[in-house]
């Protein structure tokens, strides 16, 4: 079965950020450490020389839910954990839901929600 609803698990540009079909995240300059999620110093040295970062936009599935919900389309919110060391809280779409698994490579796919591209993601092959 492949969703045809998606419900985001994230829609708040304080903690996630997207320019022009990229991803974000942010990086320490200091001690060179990406992080997520965003704010303005770095969780691990804790300094304020921070910067945003273009994410690959590749991942692999760290956790996720198959969420169900009486008369609706069931949704998957997931962690990513991106190629870049950081993970956030995301949907998985465009994914059979019974290829969804630990571990499953994917790939960030931008999709309108409310006047925002809000970044998701799908099985890369």
């Amino acid at each position: 079965m492949t969703m045809s609803s998606v419900q985001p698990a994230l829609h708040n540009d304080a903690v996630w950020r997207s320019e022009a079909g990229k991803l974000l995240v942010k990086r320490c300059n200091a001690c060179d450490s990406p992080y997520h999620y965003p704010r303005p110093f770095c969780p691990f040295c804790m300094s304020d020389d921070t910067a945003w970062l273009e994410a690959s936009g590749r991942g692999t599935i760290y956790s996720f839910s198959i969420a169900r919900q009486k008369n609706a389309d069931p949704y998957v919110i997931a962690f990513v954990t991106l190629e870049e060391g950081v993970s956030l809280m995301t949907n998985i779409i465009d994914t059979p839901l019974d290829r969804i698994a630990i571990g499953l490579p994917v790939e960030v796919s931008f999709r309108e929600v409310g006047g925002q591209a809000v970044p998701m993601f799908m099985h890369s092959s």
